[in-house]
């Protein structure tokens, strides 16, 4: 029988090599996203997702949604702590009012992102801390931003005044002001002020970025004040037959009309190394059954008697109960005699 395992040892193997990769963080690598309706790529949403769960939250696409294509980039969302500015459960009248879809996005986010004794959002800068009652929501996609997003490299505009004005603000994280993280369950924290390019245009916390979530918590009520964005506040009500607020469509309208959200993906590659030495004597031989004949396991060929000749095509990587791990495969055949030998460096990344 041809020889089928070899023992690596512990000079084979090289591990703790790591690449730091960036790249856009929008479906086929499009950054920023941008463009509108005629250049077929921007920000779209879906009527059949609105209509069975728009109450809660949007999805925005990044081509118009019957492109085979189109791909869900983030959600947009509007949370309010006491289940104001969205409409009660028409069947459940008189009793909970307050069972609202505002309160129960704004207490999905609070149990992700903030420690169990904190019961609200806080917003802090150079003169103090706000603790409004609304916060608006971009969640970005997890397979788009995989293990993070670049603090420092997003970039988001939203319109200034109606949803359809061309004059916009534009927003980004402190991490280029030198800003520190804080740090709690939902990982690093960084604060959003408005500014470009990595420069801030003042010291005014617009909303809380959590790069390792991919999460961006707005204070609705400030940029309800500086945009002049639209926000319905009223008062939860179970009264079938009115009509929900939807505030994240507000939100929706001015990222889309300001028509630029720029980002990029960070990800932590971890590789290792394992060279693979075969020297002139080792696996020379096959146990393809067609490489011998007969019940004596003759040469099919003569002339392999004292020269066979084999390809080597693909390496198995078992763990020590012979239990296959990984495959790798060569990019071509590889000719193995008595007279060759071969390195052969497998990588895996992980």
């Amino acid at each position: 029988m041809a020889e089928i395992y070899k023992a690596l040892s512990a000079d084979d193997i090289v591990a703790g090599d790591i690449q730091t990769v960036s790249q856009p963080l929008w479906s086929e690598n499009i950054n920023p996203l941008s463009g509108g309706y005629a250049a077929g790529v921007g920000f779209f949403t879906s009527s059949t997702q609105l209509s069975q769960s728009g109450n809660y939250y949007a999805n925005v696409y990044h081509r118009v949604t019957t492109d085979v294509n189109s791909q869900i980039q983030f959600a947009v969302a509007y949370g309010h702590r006491l289940g104001s500015g969205s409409e009660g459960d028409a069947n459940t009248t008189g009793q909970n009012t307050n069972d609202t879809p505002s309160r129960a996005i704004y207490s999905q986010y609070r149990n992700q992102l903030l420690p169990p004794t904190d019961q609200a959002f806080s917003f802090g800068n150079n003169f103090g801390t706000t603790t409004p009652d609304d916060i608006l929501i971009i969640n970005v996609a997890r397979n788009r931003f995989r293990q993070k997003i670049d603090p420092g490299n997003w970039e988001l505009r939203l319109a200034s005044g109606s949803a359809t004005a061309t004059a916009y603000w534009s927003f980004i994280d402190g991490s280029g002001a030198g800003e520190t993280p804080s740090i709690n369950q939902g990982g690093r924290i960084f604060g959003i002020y408005s500014g470009s390019g990595g420069v801030t245009a003042s010291n005014t916390v617009y909303g809380l970025f959590y790069p390792d979530n991919g999460v961006f918590i707005f204070n609705a009520t400030a940029l309800s004040s500086s945009l002049g964005m639209a926000i319905d506040k009223s008062s939860p009500t179970a009264a079938p037959g009115e009509q929900n607020p939807r505030n994240h469509l507000q939100l929706y309208r001015h990222i889309s009309s300001s028509n630029y959200f720029a980002a990029r993906t960070e990800e932590k590659i971890n590789s290792t190394h394992y060279f693979v030495r075969v020297t002139n004597k080792q696996f020379n031989f096959s146990n393809n059954p067609t490489f011998i004949t007969g019940s004596q396991g003759v040469f099919r060929h003569a002339s392999m008697l004292r020269n066979p000749s084999v390809y080597i095509t693909t390496i198995g990587m078992y763990d020590d109960n012979n239990r296959l791990l990984a495959v790798a495969k060569l990019s071509k055949p590889l000719l193995k005699s008595f007279n060759r030998e071969a390195l052969i460096k497998v990588k895996l990344d992980y």
